[in-house]
């Protein structure tokens, strides 16, 4: 594949190439697209879909929720539950993709009549997912039938003692499945190995995602029950805006219906319905209609905060309540917990970025420390990761010896898979994940010999990983190219997130007019072009990188090209376009 610009080595080390090279210029009679059917192509997207994928709708991407396995039997239990006033509990994992899902349920039985109760388990006291004390506790309370979301695919005991405690389950979840499966009422799970061709198309859904179409199979068997002849039926698009937010938090994949669900849940999240939201933007202290990295970088890491540091139920409340003072009271009670989030989170990562140095080339990081709070280790790890290059996990061990760990991968490496088969073969008290992201239970004992396992089952993906790596480009532009007008213009191909990038650009030549270190190790340039025009830069957490002292250090006379992606700053009296570095090169 030819070098993009020439660039076969840059500063952090990668060839620089352009997205979806060729595809189309070697078909016959090819013509130019426009620059968003050329970003569309260039993800994947075909020229039959385009028209769906400009402007991306649920008609347009919606399956019939029926397609999945156990999806009719969970509408029909639930749908009973509506009709005879039953006892309801939603049992959520206490992240954010577990919060909206268990808000967008709690929500639409309450426009059903029913008032189901949630219950999020304490991260620290109870562990991920469902305990078979909690579930039979909630059955002891008179809960006649509990729907875990974001959990449940894995939890074989407590599964079983709520059904010798003769409590009805259904498990909505999208992690990965083992061939056998818990005794549950009905488990739909996209991921499930057993699922139908169709329904594994979906397997890139968040939890949120199959909670909304089961909503859509509540309402639909209710509907043909006659349950609304003389009642509203509910508005399932007006919980778009929680579905967007769960997803993007959730770094699910932006392809299909995902990307509907972003798209048009950011249009209902501009109408401020859910009260909770919006005084949830308004605590981000955002004053225009949130963006879809906003979802990810400002309204989503808040909602985590109770979670991690806080209280676990602090999100669900906030996104089902209807008391505009309440709504402002966690919301500003959950951006303080995110501001303690963060000084947490330093500490533990400059004390795992310490270990990581001694590491050595290991295919997999993996960093254990004593006193680590548990509710930042999948952040620092996320960070690890960013920072080596290959996946990371991080592991918080306790008094008593065990150790609750969080891992992120990269590209091409299933983690969450080999995370399931350490604990097939005893190395693990429980773990299990998707792709990029798993959760594990770990003795400290045997910590040693799973970084070994690791190493040796991961370490040909880990590399074939690494040797593939390469900085894909969407445009190349001269300085005065990169201005409001040409940000506007692409991002009419997003929404953008994992699985569908942002576009990148590479602008230049250029020298370095002004370099400086702002924040946190963040690094602020001012590069300017032959065409006499300027662009501002800055690269996070890149000022001690090799692409940080390069650009500090890099001389008047000498140009380099430097590529990232093309973002509004809105601070001043005038937007400007400014561009967020993710490498350079030099050009001469």
């Amino acid at each position: 594949m030819t070098a993009a610009l020439n660039i076969s080595r840059s500063i952090l080390g990668q060839p620089w190439r352009w997205r979806g090279e060729g595809a189309d210029a070697r078909a016959p009679g090819y013509q130019p697209d426009d620059l968003v059917s050329q970003l569309l192509l260039a993800r994947g997207c075909t020229r039959d879909a385009l028209d769906a994928h400009r402007v991306p709708t649920i008609r347009a991407f919606m399956p019939d929720p029926s397609i999945f396995r156990d999806m009719d039997a969970a509408a029909d239990r639930i749908a009973d539950a509506v009709q005879h006033n039953e006892d309801v509990r939603i049992f959520g994992d206490y992240d954010v993709d577990g919060a909206t899902s268990a808000a967008l349920l709690i929500r639409l039985l309450r426009d059903l009549g029913l008032a189901a109760q949630p219950y999020i388990p304490d991260r620290l006291m109870e562990g991920y997912g469902p305990s078979g004390e909690a579930l039979v506790r909630l059955a002891g309370e008179g809960a006649s039938l509990i729907v875990t979301v974001d959990c449940g695919a894995q939890a074989f005991e407590a599964l079983a003692m709520a059904k010798d405690a003769r409590v009805d389950v259904i498990v909505v979840d999208h992690h990965k499945c083992s061939a056998a499966l818990p005794v549950a009422h009905a488990l739909v799970n996209p991921n499930r190995l057993d699922e139908s061709v169709e329904g594994a198309t979906h397997g890139h859904l968040a939890a949120v995602g199959m909670a909304f179409l089961l909503g859509a199979a509540l309402v639909r068997t209710l509907r043909g029950r006659g349950w609304f002849a003389t009642r509203p039926e509910p508005r399932l698009m007006d919980l778009l805006d929680i579905v967007a937010l769960g997803t993007v938090a959730d770094v699910a994949q932006l392809k299909g219906l995902n990307r509907a669900f972003v798209a048009q849940g950011l249009k209902v999240m501009a109408g401020r319905r859910n009260i909770g939201l919006a005084a949830l933007i308004d605590a981000s202290r955002l004053t225009r209609a949130p963006m879809c990295h906003d979802l990810g970088f400002a309204l989503g890491p808040r909602i985590n905060a109770g979670g991690r540091v806080g209280r676990a139920d602090l999100g669900v409340r906030l996104l089902t309540t209807e008391d505009p003072l309440e709504a402002a009271q966690i919301a500003a009670e959950l951006d303080r917990l995110n501001e303690d989030r963060r000084t947490i989170e330093a500490m533990v990562q400059e004390q795992a970025e310490a270990m990581l140095a001694t590491q050595g080339n290991r295919a997999v990081a993996l960093l254990a420390g004593e006193g680590w709070h548990p509710g930042v280790i999948g952040i620092v790890a996320g960070r690890l990761k960013e920072k080596s290059g290959r996946p990371a996990i991080v592991v918080a061990l306790d008094e008593h010896g065990v150790g609750k760990g969080s891992g992120r991968s990269i590209s091409g490496v299933d983690l969450g898979a080999a995370i399931m088969a350490a604990r097939d073969m005893g190395l693990l008290v429980a773990g299990g994940g998707h792709a990029m992201a798993a959760g594990l239970t770990v003795a400290a004992g045997k910590i040693d010999a799973l970084a070994d396992f690791l190493d040796e089952r991961l370490a040909a993906a880990v590399a074939r990983a690494r040797d593939d790596r390469a900085l894909l480009l969407d445009a190349v532009l001269a300085p005065s190219g990169v201005n409001p007008d040409f940000v506007a213009a692409i991002e009419a191909g997003g929404p953008y997130g994992a699985g569908w990038p942002a576009p990148l650009i590479a602008a230049g030549p250029v020298r370095v007019v002004k370099a400086d270190i702002v924040g946190n190790g963040h690094l602020r340039a001012i590069v300017a072009g032959d065409d006499g025009r300027s662009i501002k830069t800055i690269a996070f957490r890149q000022a001690e990188s090799a692409l940080g002292q390069a650009i500090l250090g890099a001389p008047r006379d000498r140009r380099l090209w430097v590529a990232g992606r093309a973002k509004i700053d809105d601070w001043g009296s005038r937007p400007a376009a400014e561009l967020h570095l993710e490498d350079a090169a030099w050009a001469d």
